[in-house]
């Protein structure tokens, strides 16, 4: 897989796009469940009030703090009280807070300093926090009443008469500070229990009760704070879609690029394969790989980007997130439900693994069958044998089926165990987180942003797991496309090669010669001797079998000698590069092959740019303007994938005229006027002749008819030559020839 991932080189730019945008994507994320808990926390529950420092406080509230504090000017140090005339900074303050206009009696407000650092703030609500969080009690009215009434109970019958009028506020302030510590001792237990965050919440309350008394509009307070919060995570959110929507663009178009370089460099090494490894990968098998395997991986890339980046990033951090939220209380929850779901994903993916390897392969095998059916129709209904095909493709068919189904089924329940687990997680932060807001532990907002945070944890594994879907399929369909990328070729250039002798034009030669194929025990050639000569035509004759197309098939190196020497223009073939030896070569197959487009196309297929009066001399020579000239269209006619609207015989003309447009060096024909007609076929060598005056003609052929005329014949029996000359000679010299040549023509006609 990795290195299939090496491609992504030419899509590099997009890729640090799209990781940098998962990067914001995720930040935005994590950042929302933040604002869910201050909104809750601090917005609602706190009215909008940030933290335990008040920004005004009276000096009355600021001298009832103070008895709960032993750091008195540490505090005070924070503030300005006012005097006769307000500072700059004072008077912004209290405008703010007590509303324009208002005018307080000289030393009647203390107002926080403007120009404290963060650090200083931050240690000013640590040392305010706890004095705050007792005053809590004594500003709760129920709490109020009841210590109110112990104090009396204490005072004897004079006192308690004058005090009785007076606020539980009153009476502390004028309460000896040994004695208000020994009235708060029996609340000293219950304070240290709680969190920290729940102490803050107390003194933010205290806060927010100091600021109603004051006649602070806490409501402005809390609007304002709820409607910044609130617009900030609007913008954060859109952050986040705009972030996934171009991720999922520019993954897109990644994948794309990827896919089509991918289908680029398979067809190009395809291009490069001699018969050999054709043969070895099966054209089904390639046809698969080039369309089924890429196009999984391309899927894959899509996804790949979300799992192996932001799923990890959302995963981890977002842990992190719930342990920091939690407060210990309910971490436990987050690792069950991990260790749940990573037991379910490695156990399905271990029992669908072996499945996913099978799958391609009964691909492959389905794809054989049905380019095998459709290719031998004409055969199949001939012999009556569409049963039989029938059964051969519903065994193909259900194999696959049966492949398929399993891995459905088996991955079809991990979405609802997967789901199962989610839920169950819920309940369980719900019951838990629950009972510590219940005690005082948690905060609401805490629990939603912990509720959040674990939804991002497992959605994170969920999305992780559902490429385990999509991974084994794609990481075996990376192994069949490396199988090709990485196959050497069998028939490639030299690093240095050499051009062809001017001197020797069109002169082809063959040196004892031997040829096996690729993994067989026996030659099918040995000790091939002959030259072919410019301006004089050599046919090669023989039984079926005998190695006819096997001796052309080597000239344009579609497989190399493994034995003596091939040389064409004076240099052996394997010295010379394939284009350059091609270029010199018209070769006409046995089976006539033509390409969907037009009679035109294929005609000028060596030559696009070829003019119309060279293609149409072409089709003269070759035969074919008897028929073309009856089409509608004329040269414009369209011709179909593998010529399949055309006749064999005019198949056959067209693929002769494509060679003769080219005007090679060489000329092979490798059976190719098995399909005329005798007239045709006479009319067409007597032009051929004229066109290839001095040009090397090199015909393999069945008919006897074909090659009278030829200045040089060669005889193969099992893969040797057993006679060479010409007809006359043969004849009395070659009992296999004169055997062939009886079989097919009286020995009036021979003469």
């Amino acid at each position: 897989m990795f290195k299939i991932l090496r491609n992504l080189k030419e899509s590099l730019l997009y890729v640090i796009i799209v990781v940098l945008l998962l990067v914001l994507q995720a930040w935005s994320d994590l950042t929302l469940p933040d604002f869910t808990s201050r909104i809750v926390n601090t917005g609602i529950q706190a009215g909008g009030i940030e933290n335990s420092v008040p920004k005004i406080i009276t000096k009355e509230y600021m001298d009832l703090l103070l008895l709960f504090t032993e750091e008195d000017n540490e505090i005070t140090d924070n503030y300005m009280i006012n005097g006769t005339v307000l500072s700059v900074e004072q008077r912004k303050i209290i405008d703010n807070y007590l509303g324009e206009g208002t005018n307080p009696e000289a030393g009647t407000i203390y107002t926080l300093r403007q120009d404290m650092k963060k650090e200083q703030k931050e240690e000013l609500n640590k040392l305010i926090t706890d004095p705050l969080s007792k005053l809590s009690i004594i500003l709760n009215e129920e709490m109020s009443n009841q210590i109110k009434e112990q104090i009396l109970q204490t005072l004897p019958e004079e006192q308690k008469a004058a005090m009785s009028n007076l606020s539980l506020k009153d009476m502390i302030l004028k309460m000896p500070k040994e004695q208000l510590t020994k009235m708060l001792d029996q609340y000293k237990d219950q304070m240290a229990q709680m969190q920290d965050s729940i102490k803050e919440q107390l003194a933010v309350s205290t806060v927010k009760e100091i600021y109603k008394q004051m006649g602070v509009n806490t409501d402005k307070i809390q609007n304002d704070y709820i409607l910044k919060e609130g617009l900030l995570m609007l913008l954060v959110a859109c952050v986040s879609v705009t972030a996934a929507i171009l991720i999922m663009l520019y993954s897109s178009k990644v994948a794309a690029k990827l896919g089509q370089t991918l289908r680029e460099k398979v067809f190009a090494k395809v291009l490069q394969f001699s018969r050999k490894e054709l043969v070895e990968f099966s054209t089904a098998s390639l046809i698969t790989r080039n369309t089924n395997d890429i196009q999984q991986i391309q899927m894959m890339i899509t996804m790949l980007f979300r799992t192996v980046i932001y799923a990890p990033i959302m995963g981890t951090f977002g842990f992190v997130k719930v342990l920091t939220h939690s407060q210990n209380t309910m971490s436990w929850i987050a690792g069950v439900a991990i260790l749940a779901i990573t037991f379910i994903v490695g156990t399905l993916f271990m029992i669908a693994m072996p499945k996913f390897k099978k799958l391609q392969s009964l691909i492959d095998r389905l794809n054989l069958v049905s380019r095998e059916i459709l290719t031998g129709l004409p055969v199949i209904r001939a012999f009556n044998k569409e049963k039989h095909e029938e059964n051969r493709f519903d065994i193909a068919n259900i194999d696959l089926m049966k492949t398929n189904i399993f891995v459905n089924r088996a991955m079809s329940m991990m979405m609802p165990l997967l789901m199962f687990i989610m839920n169950s997680t819920m309940i369980l932060i719900i019951w838990a987180g629950g009972h510590a807001v219940d005690e005082g532990i948690l905060q609401v907002g805490d629990m939603m942003a912990f509720i959040q945070y674990m939804m991002h944890v497992l959605i994170s594994f969920l999305v992780i797991s559902s490429i385990s879907i999509m991974l084994p399929r794609a990481s075996i369909s990376a192994k069949r496309i490396n199988e090709v990328l990485e196959t050497e070729i069998s028939i490639k250039d030299k690093k240095e090669t050499k051009k062809f002798d001017p001197k020797k034009k069109g002169l082809v030669e063959f040196k004892n010669v031997s040829f096996r194929y690729p993994d067989a025990d026996t030659e099918i050639l040995s000790d091939i001797n002959f030259t072919a000569k410019p301006g004089e035509t050599t046919a090669i004759i023989g039984s079926t079998g005998s190695g006819k197309s096997t001796v052309v098939n080597l000239i344009p190196r579609f497989y190399d000698v493994t034995g003596g020497e091939l040389r064409i223009d004076g240099v052996n073939i394997k010295d010379v590069a394939q284009k350059d030896l091609r270029d010199i070569i018209g070769f006409v197959p046995q089976k006539g092959i033509l390409f969907s487009g037009t009679i035109e196309s294929n005609i000028k297929y060596s030559n696009p740019k070829m003019s119309d009066q060279k293609m149409i001399e072409a089709a003269q020579i070759a035969q074919a303007t008897e028929f073309i000239e009856t089409k509608e269209k004329k040269y414009k006619s369209e011709i179909s994938q593998g010529g399949s609207n055309v006749s064999g015989g005019q198949r056959q003309r067209l693929s002769i005229a494509r060679a003769i447009a080219k005007d090679p060096e060489i000329f092979v024909f490798d059976d190719s006027f098995s399909a005329l007609d005798f007239k045709t076929d006479a009319a067409l060598r007597t032009a051929l002749k004229e066109k290839t005056e001095n040009k090397t003609v090199i015909i393999v052929a069945q008919r006897i008819s074909t090659i009278l005329n030829a200045e040089q014949i060669i005889v193969l029996e099992d893969g040797k030559i057993v006679g060479q000359g010409t007809h006359e000679e043969l004849m009395k010299n070659n009992e296999t020839y004169k055997q062939i040549a009886l079989s097919q023509l009286s020995e009036e006609e021979l003469k």
